[in-house]
């Protein structure tokens, strides 16, 4: 895992069962042998899915990081039976048989320029309290939710299996993470890479608001201050860009659905998290 001369990329929501967008990740290369990637969450929705990105990626960059989204949690009808943890604790087999870096490994300090930063991939899914304008509490968001028609698929596909609710493993893995947020050194920077926006505000610009209540935790709104991040890398949202927030760099590193980006003005590609990119530069991107 050394990196002192290559570049750091993320990308996010590959949804890999689109063929434009399997076509995208196979056109995928590094610019050297010692570039790093980040993949931020939402892969596809099967351990297919999942170990044919991870493998062809892993041969291509010298160390590969994943976070689960929600599409890898889902248990989907006719597929793997596997709900919940045991479908998680599964998934993270798959990407560690490839040599890939999970929430649950060790976190790798990269070495490259711009370091040593810790990378910490994190696995934290959301509670319900990313509340939408005129909402004070679950139950008013997910009535607004079903008045405008918009329910995320995880109420019927992500389990929480063995915790009670979605909120109670979200809690969970909150703690789990912090604790070992707390153990890296202090004089140590990190990236944060999680697939759900650890703060709000990136949801403020949602098309539908009602949305945001499956998009994070205000447990999280610290995080990127209280742990020194020198970056945040997440996805989830589908709109790709650039944002500040108490001084800190938060990326946004989606590819999304063909519909998405085909429209862009801009081709689809990597974005680069070190060595910090100059504005223009390939790799690059601005709010």
């Amino acid at each position: 895992m050394d990196s002192p001369t290559g570049r750091l990329y993320a990308i996010s929501d590959l949804h890999v069962r689109y063929d434009e967008n399997r076509e995208f990740v196979t056109s995928l290369r590094p610019s050297s042998e010692r570039d790093w990637l980040i993949i931020a969450g939402d892969v596809g929705e099967t351990e297919e899915h999942l170990a044919w990105t991870l493998e062809v990626l892993a041969k291509r960059f010298a160390t590969v990081l994943w976070a689960p989204g929600n599409h890898e949690l889902w248990t989907i009808p006719g597929d793997d039976p596997l709900r919940g943890v045991a479908r998680y604790e599964r998934l993270v087999e798959v990407a560690r048989g490839l040599g890939v870096v999970t929430p649950e490994d060790p976190y790798p300090v990269w070495r490259g320029v711009g370091g040593p930063v810790v990378l910490a991939p994190l696995f934290l899914l959301y509670d319900y309290t990313f509340l939408p304008p005129g909402s004070t509490t679950k139950a008013e968001a997910m009535a607004r939710a079903e008045q405008s028609g918009v329910i995320c698929t995880d109420e019927m596909l992500l389990h929480p299996d063995p915790y009670p609710s979605r909120e109670a493993w979200c809690a969970a893995r909150v703690a789990q993470t912090a604790a070992r947020l707390d153990e890296i050194e202090p004089e140590l920077p990190t990236v944060l890479i999680n697939h759900w926006p650890l703060v709000q505000e990136p949801t403020r610009v949602l098309r539908y608001p009602e949305f945001a209540q499956w998009c994070g935790t205000v447990r999280t709104a610290d995080w990127h201050t209280r742990f020194r991040a020198a970056a945040v890398v997440y996805g989830h949202l589908h709109i790709p860009r650039t944002t500040w927030y108490d001084g800190v760099r938060f990326e946004e590193v989606s590819l999304g659905y063909p519909r998405e980006w085909r429209p862009r003005p801009w081709a689809p590609k990597l974005r680069q998290i070190l060595p910090v990119a100059e504005p223009g530069t390939p790799g690059s991107a601005t709010t």
